[in-house]
């Protein structure tokens, strides 16, 4: 997935951002989850979407597992930030990310993983 050339893109150091008929758009990057670039990530996608919540397209990248207290804090973070999240990936990779984060408890807010992203924007609708 690369970046829309007819749309603001925002550069974080996890993920890459834009909007796209009313959806954020995200594009993940590598580097390992902490606390600290998830809070700077937060802060990012709060300046973007105005401090409101935003359902969020995201192609999922390979990057190592969160440690637990990451994990932890980025589930709070999440219904704060996003109304749902739909995640286009490789089949098995959102399903195992999801299995990390959620292990214990359902997660915060809608979610639900794709391999066609014509369908993760049509689940997001609901969400806008």
């Amino acid at each position: 997935m690369t970046s829309p050339v007819d749309k603001q893109v925002f550069e974080g150091e996890i993920a890459t951002y834009w909007f796209d008929e009313g959806i954020l758009v995200s594009v993940s990057k590598s580097p390992e989850r902490t606390v600290e670039n998830i809070t700077k990530n937060v802060a990012l996608v709060k300046e973007i979407t105005n401090n409101k919540r935003a359902p969020l397209l995201i192609y999922l990248s390979n990057s190592p597992i969160p440690r637990k207290e990451t994990r932890k804090f980025a589930s709070a973070q999440l219904p704060l930030i996003y109304s749902a999240m739909a995640m286009v990936s490789k089949p098995g990779l959102a399903k195992f990310i999801m299995n990390i984060l959620f292990a214990l408890k359902a997660p915060p807010i809608p979610m639900k993983s794709f391999a066609d992203e014509k369908l993760a924007k049509a689940w997001l609708q609901q969400y806008r």
